[in-house]
């Protein structure tokens, strides 16, 4: 785990192409109008202290998962990689999964 400007980040997988993140429930994927810091922008940090990258760090976001919701999102590092990733879930080689476990029943 790379620690970068008091921040903690789970990075489950990473290579020249793809990086995967363990998402917190508090964390935002991408910018909204609230104007928090979003999951992505910490990535790009990451990548860009990590790699000692000069300039802008492209990043694109595969998936999302709203705020709440916590678990792995999937990010790809290059353009190549995110046009891939994009083609494979529309044709549905790969999908999203998700399990939920709850505190009590819903209301009805």
């Amino acid at each position: 785990m790379l620690k970068i400007e008091n921040m903690d980040l789970k990075i489950l997988y990473e290579d020249n192409h793809l990086i995967a993140v363990n998402k917190t429930g508090s964390d935002l994927v991408q910018g909204d109008e609230t104007g928090d810091e979003p999951l992505s922008d910490k990535i790009k940090a990451y990548i860009k202290k990590k790699y000692n990258k000069p300039g802008d760090v492209f990043l694109g976001v595969v998936h999302r998962l709203d705020r709440p919701v916590s678990g792995v999102v999937l990010f790809a590092r290059t353009s190549k990689a995110l046009s891939r990733m994009n083609k494979m879930f529309q044709e549905k080689e790969v999908h999203e999964v998700y399990r939920g476990i709850v505190k009590e029943l819903p209301l009805e």
